[in-house]
């Protein structure tokens, strides 16, 4: 039973570089306008068709031209079963298009996990959204209707998360704390701060609009959002935890190649974040978190260094090389580095 994630999301929003290397698995590029991935494809729509050739040979624009790749990747599904029927039962990674209307209301690409779902593949949707959306009221509100209908297109297992949170406390101060646009709380009280963006949201006609908006997005109640700093090792570890209930990995299913030490991980309460007011660790004291996780990476460093230097005394030399334990990143470096497997 394959496990995997649909990495969905507007460009710009950090979906590749989420898929590069955050735990053993294997990424399926879905992009046919992306010709440099910055990680190592297991599986490439471009080898099966680019947005170059249909641009050309359809006089399509570039939008529609990932649209209709998608369409083609629809109608040869045996090529991606195929691929991924060579990659066993690895962790899978779906890098897919920025194209909002592929998990809004084009339908070849909910059809094409449809299928892989039938192959047996256990999937969670994620969704990322640049946390500078949370600066502007009609960004924010647009944002909730978009991972709405994401949601109620995608018909998966789904987490929303904001993305690039530890830029937050650059921007000017929100009105209302992180919990409040993370848990979409009573949306009517960022009304006045709506009207109060620009001139034209303050006519009876935006106000009425944006009341209904608001309210549509109360009555469904599925919104929310989890938080990410894609280089922070505590932020990551948490989300990955979410995401692995979410899609039932933490609870174990695949066997062999799949990461079964890291799925152990995932159930220790230790991999939560210790902060819960996200409010607290990402605007408040940012720095002095930031400061308290770079001195905690260097102590476990330390201990590592001496357990590895313990042992070498013990084996006579021998066990520096042979260790079992997975590759750790480095103390300039706090973001999870789990070493793909290579086809």
């Amino acid at each position: 039973m394959p496990f995997g994630q649909l990495v969905i999301g507007s460009p710009g929003s950090g979906k590749s570089t989420y898929c590069d290397g955050r735990r053993q698995c294997s990424v399926v590029n879905l992009d046919p306008a992306n010709d440099h991935t910055n990680y190592p494809c297991a599986l490439d729509i471009r080898s099966l068709v680019t947005l170059e050739e249909i641009m050309s040979d359809d006089q399509l624009g570039p939008n529609g031209g990932i649209l209709y790749a998608l369409e083609e990747l629809e109608n040869n599904m045996e090529w991606l079963e195929e691929g991924l029927k060579e990659l066993g039962e690895d962790y899978v990674l779906f890098d897919c298009p920025g194209q909002v209307e592929l998990y809004t209301h084009h339908t070849s690409l909910r059809n094409i996990f449809y299928r892989l779902q039938k192959l047996g593949y256990r999937l969670v949707a994620v969704h990322l959204s640049d946390s500078f959306c949370l600066t502007q009221p009609s960004l924010y509100i647009s944002n909730l209707l978009l991972s709405l209908r994401a949601m109620l297109q995608m018909d998966l297992p789904h987490i929303n998360v904001l993305t690039k949170i530890d830029k937050v406390s650059a921007y000017d101060p929100l009105p209302f704390s992180l919990d409040y646009y993370t848990e979409v709380q009573d949306l009517s009280y960022l009304m006045p701060s709506l009207e109060a963006e620009a001139p034209a949201l303050r006519s009876e006609k935006f106000g009425r609009l944006n009341q209904a908006v608001a309210e549509l997005v109360e009555r469904f109640g599925l919104v929310s959002f989890e938080v990410l700093a894609v280089e922070n090792k505590k932020s990551m570890m948490h989300l990955l935890r979410v995401i692995d209930r979410a899609g039932g990995y933490a609870f174990g299913g695949a066997e062999g190649t799949n990461d079964s030490i890291w799925r152990v991980a995932m159930r220790n309460e230790a991999s939560m974040m210790d902060v819960q007011n996200i409010q607290e660790r990402w605007v408040d004291e940012k720095d002095f978190y930031d400061e308290l996780e770079r001195k905690e990476e260097e102590e476990q460093e330390k201990r590592r260094q001496a357990q590895a230097e313990a042992a070498a005394e013990l084996s006579g030399g021998d066990a520096l090389g042979s260790l079992s334990s997975p590759p750790q990143p480095s103390t300039s470096d706090s973001g999870i580095r789990v070493a793909r497997k290579k086809k």
